[in-house]
């Protein structure tokens, strides 16, 4: 098959297009007539420090004089009991400091996770192949690694449970099992004119960030403690840290400027080596630096939940579906560390686009001997979309439909068939003319047409072509992480800094809050700093995950800009004699009726009139509640639309594959910064599509890792970007009262990579195969594996 010609194609709508045209703050002051910062694509805030190498990292960082460096000792067989570790060998190794064990624990030897169920070092038992044992700790990176390695462990080796099918089968849990239904699934299938049951797996994912998991921890004064960890969530860390050495959490300061990515890895595991290196750093009474290379990253962290599923279908002649059972078996690793609102949110996203009115979800939270598995962009999402894209491109072909018909036909309605299986109302739904424009625009069904007279005269490339759309549900499930702060300070040269409780990891967040503070106070974007994550400044902050980062962050950061604008408006009314609220603050002026001032000679007067010129914003979610033991309610504040069409090729020879043409429409409100949000729709996309077509997740029969470095585990390169990538944004806003009308963008994206797999699988059925018997990664083996059973 020749490589296509590489061209992006990106258009978007006017970003400026139904934005917010000014008026009266509900606080006083004006805001301005049009929005200097926000609908702009802004250059993201670190992006030509990041170019030129001079954006810092944690390993950037300069080292305190006296810092040693960890690395961890991790066991080499999946489950056993642990009877000792012998760390002679490693210490007679020059250079090695100390090896540090359980017993160096001042605090409790168990993680503060929620669970309360996975232990800081191996205790007693061993879990899984590449658990941490211990740390040695030596003056350089490299002896102590080579020293770690020397530990012996003495392990009696247990059986070892390695498949979620086999977890299943001996009701091994990390979690009870949870059941949501609505209507009578049983008595629907049996009136069913059709029937459809099937099994299938999809993997899981590793997170490759390009910044591995790191921590830098220093002791201060009076058993106090700063850490530097790259972390989607500092306030985490700094109880899990003051948990492991029996202080109070005020004792600990957690930092985080950047992560070289996240993806949902760094969200409760980056917690795992701030606390060995504090305890290390405890010990020792010294800096410790410990930073995982690749393969033991790969070994030792947990990846997106691979998942199980048997259901069965029944519908009409139309392909309506009159109910649904389904069984979802994730597979948690070792410990239950996020696994229950991962699977609770696949629950939720089991119905993705689409209204099921007799239906019958099953979640079972298997607990098996790797690695204890975590949140991963989307968060149990895409696990739950899949399969009921699946189930519909299945019933398509059973009854010789396209199956972007039978998509539509089973869509939620507007005024009726609005009602999810968790009894939450879909009121913002833009499915249908979302969808629809795609289809035009994207010249779907003509398209079709030319595929399959051109699989009719190829014996040997078939092509397939797929539309999937997704609805995601944007707020923390768990109803109290939907909440945010932050503060913004004014300085008397009229430069201004925010800090907020979101982290940044690339995905452009501290940018978008600098252009919401920025238009708020009416000045410049380039006046606007924001600082590093710190828990000393902004306390008990939520992770920067579920999408909601700049929802809920943005948002504290403009109330707490109001605040002060607001002074300032009093202030300048006052000076004027007109309304607080006819004071306008634009262009880096603050205007009345009678004057014009610059903005910064306005903070100094006020200054010098004592006028407060700082503030602090917090913000909550409205509207948001649900009852965690039945899983019904309103989780989610609004859903993110969008929708995607791949077109692919497979070679049935080999099995290989190529993504020819995506074309995609996603729903982002009014965006704040459209470059920033295609560009995480681009690689949102990607990266789902490399989730379901090369990256490969292998464990042999010992519990060990085989493909756990670039050289075995394969994400997409430049050479998988299609020929033709388009990404056009829906114009309408948010309807929900959220921060200018924007919606979240980080998550959603990544379920349209889907499309590619049901492209796929429509390219195997016009081979004659079998695409009902395909797992995901659709790798070439597997592909070839269902073109030839």
């Amino acid at each position: 098959m020749n490589a296509p010609d590489l061209k992006l194609v990106v258009n978007k709508t006017d970003p400026t297009a139904g934005q917010p045209q000014g008026g009266e703050s509900p606080l006083g002051g004006q805001r301005p007539a049009s929005a200097a910062a926000c609908g702009g694509s802004r250059f993201h805030e670190s992006a030509r420090a990041q170019v030129a190498g001079a954006a810092t990292y944690i390993d950037d960082i300069p080292e305190v004089r006296g810092t040693l460096h960890a690395a961890p000792v991790c066991s080499p067989v999946a489950h056993g009991t642990l009877l000792g570790l012998d760390a002679s060998a490693a210490l007679a190794v020059p250079g090695v400091r100390a090896f540090i064990s359980a017993q160096d624990i001042p605090g409790d030897t168990t993680l503060a996770a929620f669970a309360h169920d996975e232990p800081v070092f191996a205790q007693g038992t061993v879990q899984f192949l590449g658990q941490v044992g211990g740390l040695i700790v030596a003056d350089t990176v490299m002896a102590a690694r080579r020293a770690a390695r020397l530990v012996k462990w003495n392990v009696q080796t247990l059986p070892a449970v390695l498949s979620v099918l086999e977890a299943h089968a001996q009701q091994s849990y990390v979690l009870p099992p949870v059941h949501v239904k609505r209507g009578d699934a049983q008595a629907a299938l049996q009136r069913a004119p059709h029937q459809l049951e099937g099994t299938f797996e999809v993997g899981g994912q590793e997170h490759f960030y390009l910044e591995g998991q790191i921590a830098y921890v220093l002791p201060l004064e009076q058993n106090q403690w700063w850490v530097y960890s790259s972390t989607q969530h500092p306030g985490e860390v700094q109880h899990w840290v003051s948990h492991a050495l029996g202080l109070h959490n005020h004792a600990v300061t957690v930092e985080c400027r950047r992560m070289g990515g996240g993806f949902g890895g760094k969200e409760t595991q980056a917690g795992h080596l701030a606390v060995w290196a504090a305890i290390a750093a405890n010990q020792l009474k010294c800096p410790v630096k410990l930073r995982l290379d690749r393969d033991d990253d790969f070994m030792i962290t947990g990846k997106r939940h691979p998942f199980a599923y048997h259901y069965r279908a029944g519908f009409d002649d139309t392909g309506l579906l009159c109910g649904l059972q389904l069984e979802m078996l994730a597979n948690c690793g070792f410990s239950a560390d996020l696994s229950g609102p991962v699977a609770d949110r696949a629950i939720f996203h089991a119905d993705n686009a689409y209204f099921l009115e007799d239906v019958a979800v099953s979640s079972y939270r298997c607990k098996t001997n790797t690695q204890s598995h975590t949140a991963f962009r989307g968060f149990g999402g895409p696990q739950g979309v899949i399969v009921i894209e699946r189930i519909l491109s299945d019933i398509a072909r059973t009854l010789g439909l396209d199956p972007l018909d039978v998509r539509l036909r089973n869509l939620y309605g507007i005024e009726e068939r609005n009602t999810t299986h968790y009894q939450m109302k879909v009121e913002d739904n833009i499915l249908q003319p979302l969808i629809s424009q795609l289809a035009l625009t994207s010249r779907y069904r003509e398209r079709r047409e030319q595929i399959a007279a051109w699989n009719a005269q190829s014996p040997v490339i078939k092509k397939g072509i797929a539309l999937t759309p997704v609805k995601f549900g944007i707020s923390f499930t768990a109803t109290l992480f939907n909440q945010a702060g932050a503060l913004v300070h004014v300085y008397t040269d009229g430069s201004v800094q925010v800090n907020h409780g979101g982290t940044e990891m690339g995905q452009g967040l501290n940018t978008k809050v600098a252009q919401i503070v920025a238009d708020e106070l009416g000045v410049p974007f380039e006046r606007v700093l924001c600082t590093a994550a710190d828990t000393s400044k902004v306390p008990n902050a939520s992770a920067t995950a579920a999408s909601s980062g700049t929802d809920l962050n943005g948002r504290a950061a403009q109330f707490a800009a109001r605040t002060v604008r607001n002074n300032l408006a009093a202030f300048v009314a006052g000076l004027d004699g007109v309304g607080a609220g006819s004071v306008r603050f634009e262009g880096g002026q603050v205007i009345t009726e009678q004057s014009t001032r610059r903005f910064e000679d306005v903070v100094g007067a006020a200054y010098a009139n004592r006028i407060q010129l700082w503030s602090d914003g917090f913000y909550r979610t409205p509207k948001i509640h649900y009852d965690k033991t039945t899983l019904t309610g309103r989780p989610f504040y609004y859903f993110s639309y969008g929708a995607a069409v791949s077109e692919v090729a497979i070679d049935t020879l080999t099995g290989e594959s190529r993504v020819l043409k995506v074309d995609i429409l996603h729903d982002v409100g009014h965006s704040i910064n459209p470059a920033i949000d295609i560009g995480q729709i681009e690689g949102g996309f990607i990266q789902g599509m490399g989730w379901l077509t090369t990256e490969q997740l292998v464990w042999n029969d010992k519990g060990y890792l085989q493909t756990h470095a670039p050289s075995t585990y394969k994400i997409p390169a430049t050479g998988d970007i299609p020929a033709h990538f388009k990404v056009d944004l829906w114009p309408e806003a948010n309807r929900e009262d959220n921060v200018h009308g924007s919606k979240a963008v980080g998550e959603p994206p990544f379920m349209l990579g889907i499309s590619v797999l049901e492209a796929l699988r429509d390219a195997v059925a016009q081979a004659g195969g079998q695409p009902e018997a395909m797992n995901a990664p659709a790798t070439a083996e597997e592909v070839l594996r269902a073109v030839a059973p």
